[in-house]
């Protein structure tokens, strides 16, 4: 890795150091912050990218954001605030005002001198991080992973976050009136399921009515008597079918939804639209998560939570919304990893992967593999790339441990170089104390060695998932990188508003709608050099409902 900057040169300074009354004429500012030859280091580059666009400035040149080199080092930290980074990596306590200088979130409170002063110590402690995360990037091999992926990633995010997307406030309300109906209903049924009425969220007058009137199943015993959580309760009524459980769970449902749609709502801006804030350092597989509201946990199971996507709609001169996602793409790279070639085959010839499974486990041909079979290959395939225990996929599937644990065993009888990859890849990380993506983020796990039972599996079961979850986002953002580069380089207006996981969602202009297809397509398909091939997606409608597919 060559030098950020050369050591003749004067050191670069961070963006925190150029507070107002300092500056040069706002000309030269200007052309100091565009200009790609002027090294610049930040804390924080995507918050600096939005603050600078809604001042018309620009910004190039940053060769280190010390907030995503300090988690590409460890990307296990609780978090990646300045002071936090400066006291583990530096031994060095900062002032609340200059961590807050450093972060962009400085209030001058009329006190020039005091707000300079905290500026100047900001850009000095960002400086020395970014020096310090050289040889440690450099150690872990993970510069290109900030040079070319994470630094870029946030430009495209940054646009994302200061497009927004358009919400339409009738439906929102509309939902919200129909929920409160839902509710009102649950619970007047409820009441007359057990002949009077009770508080249905108070855990403990739940017990009450659940174990001693009912004298229902008992379940899970806790400190406060039997557990009233979700999955009990879930279990309780496939073992009952009691009306009162059946308005529960509605009633539970319908609330959860009228909460999201309300936080929804308190997130509209002024121009109508929601703002999200991606951060890419908070998941420790590399995963991009979205909160302030987290657009990322819309319901997608059931046909209730997915109408909360009907209010997200295409915005005023717009054609449509676009939604593109991967079809099983952890399990292709599952086959990609593993290297076997039943898998492989069966991608590339274009077979319902499951349903392929199916007829080799279960001995019968594809097209005689019912929806029971394939459900059991499904929750089996994705559980063992986490870790999942006979016991486990017995308690998921609903079935005896001993079935699971034949299950199991043929899947790996037929699919050897699975079972082969999921065992080397434990053992291979317990002696270089780490795992890594098809693209080489590490993520370090000191605890496969651990004489602690509980710490050691959980650690094995981490070093199983990080490498296909982690693949699964490093293939996103090479996506979204090609999509944005080409949405620019053929002058497209189209935007990307949001990415779900595996999902982009684009507001597609007038007029653009198969070039941006074929564009969306192509550079997913192309994001990374699998031994099979990647699947993508595609719908369209006026609402992110309507695009589902």
């Amino acid at each position: 890795m060559q030098p950020r900057w050369p050591s003749s040169a004067p050191a670069p300074q961070s963006t925190s150091t150029l507070p107002p009354w300092t500056l040069r004429p706002r000309t030269r500012l200007a052309a100091w912050l565009r200009d790609p030859e002027a090294p610049k280091v930040i804390h924080g580059f995507k918050a600096a990218l939005k603050a600078l666009t809604a001042r018309g400035l620009e910004l190039e040149g940053v060769v280190d954001d010390t907030s995503i080199s300090g988690y590409l080092i460890q990307p296990d930290r609780r978090t990646y605030e300045l002071a936090e980074l400066a006291q583990h990596h530096l031994n060095v306590g900062i002032p609340a005002a200059t961590a807050k200088a450093g972060q962009l979130e400085l209030s001058f409170d009329g006190d020039d001198n005091a707000a300079a002063d905290a500026l100047v110590q900001a850009a000095a402690v960002v400086l020395a991080l970014s020096r310090f995360f050289e040889d440690e990037l450099r150690e872990r091999r993970a510069e290109e992973l900030l040079s070319t992926l994470e630094l870029p990633v946030s430009r495209v995010l940054a646009d994302m976050e200061l497009a927004g997307i358009a919400i339409d406030m009738d439906k929102m309300d509309d939902q919200l009136a129909d929920l409160a109906r839902v509710i009102d209903q649950a619970q007047e049924q409820a009441f007359a399921a057990i002949g009077h009425e009770v508080n249905l969220g108070s855990p403990k007058q739940l017990q009450t009515v659940l174990f001693d009137e009912l004298q229902l199943p008992k379940t899970k015993k806790i400190k406060s008597g039997y557990t009233t959580d979700a999955a009990s309760l879930k279990s309780l009524l496939e073992k009952t079918g009691h009306e009162f459980l059946v308005q529960l769970m509605a009633h539970r449902e319908a609330a959860k939804l009228r909460q999201m749609i309300e936080s929804l709502k308190k997130s509209v801006a002024e121009d109508g639209r929601i703002h999200t804030t991606y951060a890419q350092n908070v998941a420790a597989t590399g995963r991009i998560s979205s909160n302030n509201p987290n657009l990322q946990n819309i319901p997608i199971r059931s046909e209730e939570g997915r109408r909360v996507r009907g209010i997200f709609v295409v915005s005023d001169g717009y054609e449509c919304l676009l939604s593109a996602d991967y079809s099983q793409i952890e399990m292709r790279i599952m086959a990609h990893l593993s290297g076997d070639a039943g898998l492989i085959q069966a991608y590339k010839d274009g077979e319902d992967l499951h349903r392929f499974v199916g007829s080799n486990i279960f001995h019968v041909p594809t097209d005689q593999v019912t929806s029971a079979m394939r459900s059991k290959v499904k929750a089996m395939s994705y559980g063992l790339a986490y870790g999942l225990t006979s016991f486990g996929l017995s308690k998921q599937l609903e079935i005896s441990v001993d079935e699971a644990r034949t299950l199991m065993k043929d899947y790996f009888d037929r699919f050897g170089a699975v079972r082969d990859y999921l065992r080397g890849v434990v053992d291979q990380a317990r002696v270089d104390g780490y795992t890594a993506t098809i693209e080489g983020r590490r993520r370090y796990l000191p605890d496969l060695t651990s004489t602690d039972r509980q710490l050691r599996e959980n650690a094995e079961r981490i070093a199983l998932n990080s490498p296909i979850q982690g693949s699964a986002a490093d293939i996103i953002k090479r996506a979204m990188l090609g999509v944005h580069a080409e949405l620019q380089a053929q002058g497209l207006k189209s935007r990307m508003l949001l990415q779900v996981h595996d999902e982009l969602v684009l507001e597609v202009a007038a007029g653009e709608r198969d070039s941006v297809e074929k564009l969306v397509t192509g550079q997913m398909a192309a994001a990374a050099d699998l031994s099979v091939p990647l699947e993508v997606q595609i719908g369209v409608g006026p609402s992110w409902y309507d695009a589902g597919h």
